[in-house]
């Protein structure tokens, strides 16, 4: 099956969500990259990590590369999570529900009874939780 946003690009941020995840499924394919292939998820997180320094000098040097940099970092992540559903370690649902969770979770300042003020209040009730969670 040919990946389909070549000549049909996404109408939205979902859609341009779900063009990229597929984009790095596809390239794992017989019919996508070899070199994309020969990658496993650790290497692909090592590549993030390489994105991201990328990413913090194109902070650094206020150049319009940033946009580009993101997105390659994104890229990376999603490339990592095609490689890890192959060697059955997660799935990027699995990986995002855990995320959705533990977000709204940690935000007990935001979604629970005692509401943080200011943002020393916010990390303090972050710091919390953490704690608690890691006990």
């Amino acid at each position: 099956m040919p990946y389909p946003y070549i000549d049909q690009k996404p109408a939205d941020e979902a859609e341009s969500f779900v063009a990229l995840i597929e984009l790095a499924r596809y390239l794992r394919t017989p019919a996508g990259c070899p070199w994309d292939r020969e990658q496993d998820s650790q290497k692909f997180a090592i590549f993030h990590m390489e994105e991201g320094q990328e990413m913090l000098d194109a902070y650094a040097e206020g150049n319009d590369a940033l946009e580009e940099e993101f997105g390659d970092c994104l890229f990376t992540l999603l490339a990592m999570v095609a490689a890890a559903e192959e060697e059955g370690r997660f799935t990027l649902e699995s990986a995002m529900r855990r995320s959705l969770e533990k977000m709204i979770r940690r935000h007990d300042h935001v979604f629970g009874e005692n509401k943080a003020a200011t943002a020393d209040e916010a990390v303090a009730a972050w710091d919390r939780v953490k704690e608690e969670e890691k006990g």
